[in-house]
C-alpha cells in the first residue's frame, strides 16, 4: 500500500466536533522540511491559511518528488504534459477525483487545496493532483477473560473493547491497518484488502491459505458497518495541489468468533501486528486516536477513568 495514509495523517480533533459545519485547519500540512526531503515550504501564518484571505505576495515553493515523477502506476502525468487532461471533481474513468468534502476549486489547471495553502504547490509525494484516497478499516471485538466472559473495566464498569493494530515499520508508531485505494476500486475492498495484507500477511500465503481467510473475512465486512469518518486529512504530505482524504470504517465482530482463529500477522508495511486494548491512554497516530475514540462511544465501552466534568447542583 504505497504511501499509506497512516502514518503521517492527522486530524485536528478540536475542529472536527461538529460533522455537519466541519472547520479545518492546517498544522500538519504547514511541516517544514516536506518528508523525505529538504525543501522548505513558504512559511504561512496561521491568519492567512484561509483562500478567502488576499495574500498578494504568496510565493509557495513547487516541489513534486523524484518517486512521483518518475511516473509509477499510482501517480498522474504533470499537468503540462501533452495528452494529460483530468477530469477533476469528477469519476475521471477509473480515477476517483471527487473530493469527500465536496466541490473544490481549480485554478490554472490546478486543483486547489479546500483548507487552504500549505507553502508549497506541486504534489511533493502524493501521486494523484487534488484528492489522494486512502482507507483506514477499523476491527474491533470485546476484550474477554479466559471463560469467555467480557472484561469490565475496575473504574468505569464499561467493556473494554479491543481493535487490531499495526507497528508501522516507517514511523514505529501503532496505527489503524490501511492504505491508498487503487484506480477502480470500491472502498469496501480497499477496506478489505489493506486488513489482509496489513493484518494477516495474505500476500505470503498460499492460495488455499487465501481462500480460506477470504472466507472468515467475507462474514466480518459484509455485515454491518459504522462508518467512522469521511473527508479532508491535515497530513504533512499535502500541498496546495495535492491533499489526503481518507474513509475509516468499523467492523466489528461481536461474538468474537469471526476473528477469535485469525491468524494475525504483519505484512507489506506493517512491522507487528497484536489485538490492542482501547483507552485514552493508547498513544496512536494521532488521527487514529480520533478515529478509535469515536468507535468507543459508538459501543459504549470503556475510554477514559476520568468523567469529565461534573454539573453539581
Amino acid at each position: 500500500s504505497n504511501l499509506s495514509a497512516n502514518c503521517w495523517s492527522h486530524l485536528h480533533a478540536a475542529s472536527m466536533f461538529n460533522s455537519h459545519n466541519v472547520k479545518f485547519y492546517h498544522s500538519k500540512a504547514l511541516t517544514s522540511p516536506y518528508p523525505g526531503s529538504h525543501v522548505e515550504r513558504s512559511q504561512v501564518p496561521e491568519d492567512k491559511v484561509g483562500w478567502l484571505i488576499e495574500w498578494k505576495d504568496y510565493k509557495p515553493v513547487e516541489y513534486t518528488a523524484k518517486s512521483v515523477l518518475a511516473g509509477p502506476s499510482w501517480a498522474d502525468p504533470q499537468i503540462s504534459n501533452k495528452g494529460f487532461s483530468p477530469k477533476f471533481n469528477e469519476r475521471d474513468r477509473e480515477v476517483e477525483r471527487r473530493s469527500l468534502n465536496g466541490l473544490y476549486v481549480v485554478e490554472n489547471g490546478r486543483p486547489r487545496n479546500p483548507v487552504g495553502r500549505t507553502g508549497l504547490t506541486g504534489r511533493g509525494l502524493l501521486g494523484r493532483w487534488g484528492p489522494n484516497h486512502a482507507a483506514d478499516p477499523v476491527v474491533t471485538r470485546w476484550k474477554r477473560d479466559g471463560s469467555g466472559n467480557k472484561v469490565v473495566h475496575p473504574v468505569t464498569g464499561k467493556n473494554i473493547l479491543q481493535f487490531v493494530a499495526i507497528k508501522r515499520r516507517d514511523c514505529g508508531e501503532w496505527a489503524i491497518p490501511g492504505g491508498m485505494v487503487d484506480p477502480g476500486e470500491k472502498i469496501s475492498t480497499t477496506l478489505k484488502r489493506e486488513f489482509e495484507e496489513e493484518a494477516l500477511n495474505a500476500l505470503q500465503k498460499s492460495p488455499e491459505e487465501k481462500a480460506e481467510l477470504e472466507k472468515r473475512l467475507h462474514k466480518l465486512f459484509s455485515q454491518e458497518h459504522f462508518v467512522v469518518y469521511r473527508g479532508y486529512v491535515d497530513d504533512p504530505r499535502n500541498t496546495d495541489n495535492a491533499w489526503m482524504e481518507t474513509e475509516a470504517v468499523n467492523y466489528h465482530d461481536e461474538s468474537g468468533e469471526t476473528m477469535d482463529n485469525l491468524p494475525l500477522e504483519a505484512g507489506d508495511d506493517a512491522g507487528m501486528v497484536k489485538w490492542v486494548d482501547i483507552s485514552e491512554k493508547l498513544k496512536l497516530y494521532a488521527s487514529h486516536s480520533y478515529f478509535i475514540k469515536l468507535v468507543t462511544e459508538k459501543w459504549g465501552a470503556h475510554w477514559s477513568e476520568d468523567p469529565g466534568p461534573e454539573c453539581h447542583e
